[in-house]
């Protein structure tokens, strides 16, 4: 018989959680600075509304991500330089 090869799983678990939440993200190779730092948000959203999520960004020609950034950098502006 053939043995299996070593890889590791699909869906194993990272041995250290911390680096693998602070690493980046290997399959989005966006154009940005090197200071920006991309940390992974998870959010509870029913069914219904993922649906509704994913549809508008299909109709805008965007990817749910981008959409969503997009949105928070609306709502969550970097704050003014005037010491609030």
């Amino acid at each position: 018989m053939s043995e299996r090869s070593p890889r590791r799983a699909f869906a194993s678990r990272p041995a250290d959680p911390e680096s693998w939440i602070k690493s980046p993200d290997r399959q989005a190779q966006r154009v940005q600075p090197e200071a920006d730092f991309s940390a992974r948000l998870t959010i509870d959203v029913t069914s219904d509304m993922r649906g509704r999520i994913k549809i508008a960004a299909f109709q805008r020609g965007q990817t749910v991500a981008d959409m969503l950034r997009a949105l928070f950098e609306r709502e969550f502006p970097p704050p003014s330089g005037d010491g609030q």
